[in-house]
């Protein structure tokens, strides 16, 4: 027996895992992993302490207590247990990424295949190389299905999650310009989102992509399991209305979902419905009551004033279509708050310029507040556009509304960073 058939013997005995021992619970298999700024060796004992069943480290621990597992490297311990679980259960995997509406496709899929089947997905933004195995260690043997949500920010990252997770199906929704600074280009952004297509076709798998984009379509090439979907198979219907609706066959569905941009998440979320038989009326009534949260296209009304809050994840693509959508919806008064776009490396000055340039040639908006130290350094360039203020943190810009509150019966746009935290501004 190795180490690795040991571990998993563990963690088969034990109550799921942890690596923070602030929200650990009794029973967990504590992992001790360590970073740039931290090192969970040092948590071990406080972890013992609060009963965890095991603690696995890769430092030598000042006690011989018989629930501490030595290893060479605990997160790597920890990708391996992960894989081992992953191929011990045998669950369809569904891996989803994407430049832009990875984490609202995720979601609405999983509203969808819950209707008929039980399955599991990733919570939160657990999509990294540390939350996708902890997401895989939550798998149990009832679950059908299972849809891992693949983030990444340089290159390699997805082809060592797919490693991990081994997903028998891929979706990529899209490939924009996104975490420039870690894939150095939009050239770089495609080749690092295509490792999902790399493993798939490797590993005899199965591609669903969006028929009606190009960049998408030049990366399949024949591929046999690849099949597409063409979200023009679905129409917007009343824009006028405050939430998307469109119209699938006969039906026409509301949604709880801002933006035109969704459509996209949308026809993704009903074709593999679909294709995993799913009926249609459950595929209707998943997606009509999905709520999102967490920051992503919620509408939000505080004093009057109705936010439409979308300020999770923010980069050239998605900055573009949100703005896009909020032009064209019709309002006397509307505002915009815009966040800094993080992660853009050498072009960030020139992408938020671009940004800056595109809101400039729309005159329907009352006012514009722009947030961050990258929006900061083109004040100068833009500061004979009296229509734009600038503020280098939310603290500043929340002592701003304070004095000078927007007005009831308006819309504003809130968009930028998760490292901005422009949802501050509302609490």
């Amino acid at each position: 027996m190795d180490d690795l058939d040991k571990l998993y013997k563990c963690f088969l005995k034990s109550n799921g895992v942890s690596i923070d021992t602030r929200t650990m619970m009794p029973g967990q298999l504590f992992f001790a992993l360590s970073g740039e700024n931290f090192n969970g060796n040092k948590f071990a004992l406080d972890a013992l302490e609060k009963k965890a069943s095991y603690v696995v480290v890769d430092e030598s621990v000042e006690n011989e207590d018989e629930r501490i597992i030595k290893v060479d490297n605990a997160l790597i311990a920890l990708q391996k247990l992960a894989n081992k679980h992953r191929k011990e259960l045998g669950t369809t995997i569904i891996a989803i990424t994407g430049s832009n509406g990875k984490t609202t496709t995720k979601e609405l899929l999983y509203h969808v295949l819950a209707t008929q089947y039980n399955c599991q997905y990733t919570k939160g933004n657990l999509n990294n190389h540390i939350g996708v195995p902890l997401t895989l260690l939550t798998l149990e043997s009832k679950h059908e299905l299972a849809i891992i949500e693949m983030g990444a920010n340089h290159l390699g990252e997805i082809k060592t999650l797919c490693e991990l997770a081994e997903p028998d199906f891929g979706l990529v929704t899209n490939m924009g310009k996104a975490h420039l600074e870690g894939f150095g280009s939009l050239e770089g952004v495609i080749k690092g989102k295509s490792e999902l297509y790399d493993f798939l076709k490797k590993n005899d798998g199965v591609i669903f992509y969006n028929g009606e984009d190009k960049i998408l379509i030049n990366q399949i090439d024949s591929y046999y399991e690849a099949y597409k979907y063409f979200p023009s198979a679905i129409d917007t219907g009343n824009n006028d209305k405050t939430y998307l609706s469109f119209n699938w066959g006969a039906s026409e569905i509301l949604t709880n979902l801002t933006g035109h941009y969704n459509l996209f998440n949308i026809a993704a979320a009903i074709f593999l419905g679909q294709y995993f038989k799913i009926k249609t009326s459950n595929i209707i009534s998943a997606i009509s009551e999905y709520v999102p949260r967490n920051n992503r296209s919620e509408i939000r009304v505080v004093n009057g004033v109705e936010y439409f809050l979308d300020a999770y994840n923010a980069n050239p693509t998605s900055m573009k279509l949100s703005l896009e959508n909020f032009f064209n919806i019709e309002q006397d008064e509307k505002y915009l708050i815009l966040g800094d776009m993080l992660e853009l490396g050498e072009v960030s000055k020139f992408e938020h310029g671009q940004i800056l340039e595109y809101v400039y040639s729309n005159q329907s908006l009352t006012g514009v507040i722009l947030v961050g130290d990258e929006f900061m350094k083109l004040k100068e360039n833009f500061s004979k556009y009296k229509q734009f203020i600038f503020f280098k943190t939310v603290q500043d810009t929340k002592k701003y509304l304070l004095d000078q509150p927007i007005k009831p019966k308006t819309k504003v746009l809130l968009k930028g960073s998760r490292g901005i935290g422009l949802e501050k501004l509302l609490a």
